[in-house]
């Protein structure tokens, strides 16, 4: 007789020692703790016929964006292929392969038709969550837990992690009353989730509450920071409300912390490096030998081509650095994803490129061209995944190089913009006198070349 997991779900090939490794690496897939490897890779060794351990194994090595994961992911797709399977364990292993071809799109569709059919597989709506918030589906990131939250309850386990994840895709939706509900519901079950202390914090980001959100995150470190490998962007969270907060020297200290100061070269970890001195840089702030150290983790990979969002991380390193060979290997691999099969083709023509381009011409001090650029992508970034809290970094370089231009129209404008969201924001409002200050000494003549240029 076939054994069981936690959901009820028939799991093929498993035995008790296996299925007791699957159901911890599972746990801590869902908080983001700890070593699910590790813990997938026991399932596997006291059962290697034991399907799902070969697809959680595959699934764990693709949602880091890694540009070794999908070779991994394959291996698990051949290993599991012969093995005996049921109807949902099939699903994933469709899900999977389209996942590891670099089709994210049709991956999406084949989880939310896993979750429509078995809405208790915790596994596949953590997974489709995570492929909504790389290609930046909003709607699907809060609609895909929504339609299986009604057959939860409370205690079955990874409860925890739907309201978490729900809560996240109500942020990303606009619903932040409701968000930052379901996220303290989240961590009060399960204070090790990172996923719902970070939804809490998006949605005090989004307000604009940042004494809220320092109030929120550092008092309870001890909770989402251990053993998370979500800990550093939860950090990162924090050191965006102190530069809200205009703590420019406290942000400085946690990124030579607990943002950087281990030298992490995991590309997510990178990605909130390279985000937040971008932000420092964009302020004037001396930064130091920084750069370089960022710039030294991505130089490996800058040629790696996978996923558009993580190039404009790159390039934002190879550009505070002065790296200009590392910023042409980063524009010829997006050439090169250009002509390939995958999503990612979309996500760099129309979004991962132009922003690339611009955010170089910012560091070449071509203002005019990096407003051109990214006035022509701000209207559809989310294509190429992230939170709205991420790509914010390409508003504040549009405003940045608008004012640089001496384009006071402009400049005006978006800090009007920004200031409409943000009434609290102390940045929106030197934004705003910074125009006004561009506009009182101006001629105007500026103004009219930035205006020929970004039409």
């Amino acid at each position: 007789m076939s054994l069981t997991d936690s959901a009820g779900y028939a799991v093929s090939g498993a035995s008790a020692d296996s299925l007791e490794a699957f159901e911890q690496a599972a746990h801590e897939t869902r908080c983001l703790v700890d070593d699910p490897v590790a813990s997938v890779e026991r399932a596997l060794a006291a059962a290697p016929e034991m399907t799902m351990a070969w697809v959680l194994k595959g699934w764990l090595h693709l949602l880091g964006t890694e540009p070794a994961g999908p070779p991994v992911a394959h291996d698990c797709i051949a290993a599991a292929t012969p093995l005996p399977a049921n109807e949902r364990e099939r699903a994933h292993l469709d899900a999977l392969a389209k996942l590891a071809a670099g089709r994210w799109h049709a991956a999406s569709r084949a989880l939310e038709d896993l979750s429509i059919a078995w809405p208790h597989d915790a596994l596949a709506l953590q997974v489709g969550h995570q492929i909504d918030y790389f290609t930046g589906n909003a709607r699907m990131l809060r609609d895909r837990i929504a339609r299986a939250l009604p057959a939860w309850d409370r205690g079955q386990p990874g409860y925890h992690a739907l309201l978490g994840m729900h809560a996240f895709g109500l942020e990303e939706s606009g619903d932040y009353e409701q968000a930052e509900r379901q996220g303290r519901r989240s961590v009060a079950l399960e204070p090790r989730d990172g996923w719902g202390w970070h939804a809490v914090a998006h949605a005090m980001e989004m307000r604009n509450r940042a004494g809220d959100g320092v109030d929120w995150l550092r008092p309870n470190a001890d909770h989402w920071s251990p053993g998370s490998f979500l800990a550093v962007h939860n950090w990162w969270h924090l050191a965006l409300f102190e530069l809200e907060l205009e703590h420019v020297d406290e942000a400085l200290r946690l990124f030579d912390g607990p943002i950087h100061g281990a030298r992490s070269t995991v590309v997510l970890d990178m990605i909130d490096a390279s985000s937040m001195l971008w932000r420092l840089y964009l302020r004037g702030v001396e930064l130091g030998d920084r750069w370089q150290t960022v710039a030294d983790g991505w130089a490996p990979i800058a040629g790696a081509g996978n996923y558009a969002f993580n190039d404009l991380h790159a390039m934002m390193a190879f550009v505070g650095s002065g790296r200009r060979n590392a910023q042409e290997q980063v524009l010829e691999a997006q050439r090169a994803a250009l002509e390939s099969d995958g999503d990612n083709a979309a996500f760099t023509r129309e979004v991962g490129m132009p922003a690339c381009l611009a955010f170089r011409a910012f560091g070449d001090g071509d203002y005019a061209e990096s407003v051109r650029l990214l006035r022509s992508i701000r209207g559809h970034a989310q294509r190429f995944g992230g939170s709205h809290a991420q790509r914010d970094v390409i508003e504040l370089t549009l405003s940045e190089a608008a004012l640089r231009t001496g384009d006071t129209a402009l400049a005006t404008a978006l800090a009007n913009e920004r200031l409409a969201m943000r009434p609290r924001s102390p940045l929106a409002r030197l934004l705003v006198q910074r125009a006004a200050r561009i506009g009182e000494r101006g001629s105007g003549i500026g103004s009219d070349r930035v205006a020929r240029t970004a039409a």
